[in-house]
């Protein structure tokens, strides 16, 4: 059978791509992972400069997910090609690297310093980082979501994935703003905006007062936007939120997105894409399946 899905002109050997800010930089989690299992991993988050992120608590766990609100702690540009890069080049998968900023010239000198740089097969542009203090979130606005992608559509060759929020009215506006800014895939989705308050002392649990929230609870709201963006766009689309198992992510698949990606599941079993491939590959046997494109956009409706 055929597991191979392209992204753009991005090829995996697997539909299985490991979200950002879930897994690292992928070397730290090598021990425990069967990479042949997996098909992509997105690096954390890198701007320009270091950042410390958010005042702690960054994390919670309620009954049905987490609270995140780390607000993209990495080591800036020269210690990511420093210290992480040549580490990342050793991972016998590809590895895309997620590039954040808060201003276009962020964005920008991110991509230049970066684009020839070996080891790197594809960027996500974050445009939809839900826990920092801004006025609005750039994929809110599909005019600045279209001008931005354009701009970096300019700078590389590589395939360009661009990494949108589910908090807007009308997700397929911002979906078709991508496409039309020239960006080989939509990453969807991120987390929802939520917030938790300790009762007793009438404080929020996260230190940056909400952040994101993700896990089991938001699979059904993330494979309603996927499903609604699959019949608007012609580009692959790499759709998560809530996956935790092979059933999870074939209704994805089925909803229209060419690859599936592991976020909080990797936090609890970093090597869940064994057993979700495992149990897509099962699937295909049992339906007489060759390959993952007969199952794409399947649903029947």
């Amino acid at each position: 059978m055929e597991t191979k899905v392209k992204l753009g002109s991005l090829e995996l050997a697997t539909p299985i791509v490991c979200a950002s800010g879930t897994f690292g930089y992928g070397y730290e989690l090598q021990e425990f992972i069967n990479f042949k299992a997996v098909g992509a991993i997105i690096a954390k988050t890198i701007t320009p400069d270091p950042r410390a992120g958010n005042p702690p608590p960054r994390i919670y766990e309620t009954d049905l997910g987490v609270i995140n609100s780390v607000g993209l702690e990495n080591p800036g540009l020269k210690g990511f090609i420093k210290e992480k890069l040549p580490l990342m080049r050793k991972l016998p998968t590809k590895r895309i690297v997620s590039i954040g900023g808060f201003c276009t010239d962020d964005y920008k000198k991110c991509l230049k310093t970066l684009s020839d740089k070996k080891g790197i097969d594809a960027f996500e542009i974050n445009l939809s980082c839900p826990n920092l203090k801004l006025k609005k979130i750039v994929s809110q606005s599909p005019s600045l979501t279209y001008k931005l992608t354009r701009v970096l559509r300019k700078i590389t060759t590589k395939p360009l994935f661009i990494k949108i929020t589910p908090e807007v009215s009308d997700i397929t506006k911002i979906a078709k703003a991508v496409e039309e800014g020239g960006a080989d895939s939509i990453s969807m989705v991120n987390t929802f905006f939520s917030m938790a308050i300790n009762i007793k002392t009438k404080k929020p649990f996260i230190g940056n007062i909400y952040g994101g929230y993700s896990g089991k609870a938001i699979k059904p709201m993330s494979l309603y936007r996927v499903w609604k963006v699959a019949k608007e766009v012609k580009i692959s689309i790499v759709g998560g939120g809530g996956i935790e198992t092979a059933s999870d992510a074939i209704e994805f698949i089925l909803a229209g997105a060419t690859a599936v990606s592991l976020g909080t599941v990797n936090i609890t079993d970093p090597n869940s894409s064994e057993k979700v491939l495992k149990g897509i590959k099962e699937y295909m046997v049992s339906k007489k399946i060759k390959s993952l494109k007969q199952l794409r956009g399947g649903l029947i409706a």
